[in-house]
């Protein structure tokens, strides 16, 4: 799977069904930068289980005030629409993974 790359328009329709991982960030932030590896392992290990996805909040405030994000990166996981988990700030792959497995 390839990571797919949310807009305001596009959100709703893309976390509304299965797990879904989104990542809000921006492309100043560190912290987001160090993250994205991260992500793209996670996508290639078990991007069959839950979709990953981005979200700049630079470019797309609405959804990121919608949901809160205050500080970035903060990654938010969807099952069929719905919060399940949220986690805000760098986390190792396998600090991730295990949110993602929690809701599997």
């Amino acid at each position: 799977m390839a990571i797919t790359h949310l807009t305001d328009e596009t959100f709703a329709q893309e976390t509304s069904k299965g797990l879904v991982l989104t990542d809000f960030w921006a492309a100043w932030c560190g912290p987001c930068r160090m993250i994205a590896p991260v992500l793209e392992e996670i996508d290639a290990e078990i991007g069959d289980k839950v979709k990953i996805t981005k979200l700049d909040v630079d470019h797309n405030q609405e959804t990121a005030a919608k949901y809160g994000v205050m500080s970035i990166p903060t990654l938010i996981l969807f099952k069929d629409g719905e919060i399940v988990d949220k986690v805000i700030g760098y986390r190792p792959k396998e600090a991730l993974v295990e949110v993602i497995q929690k809701h599997l």
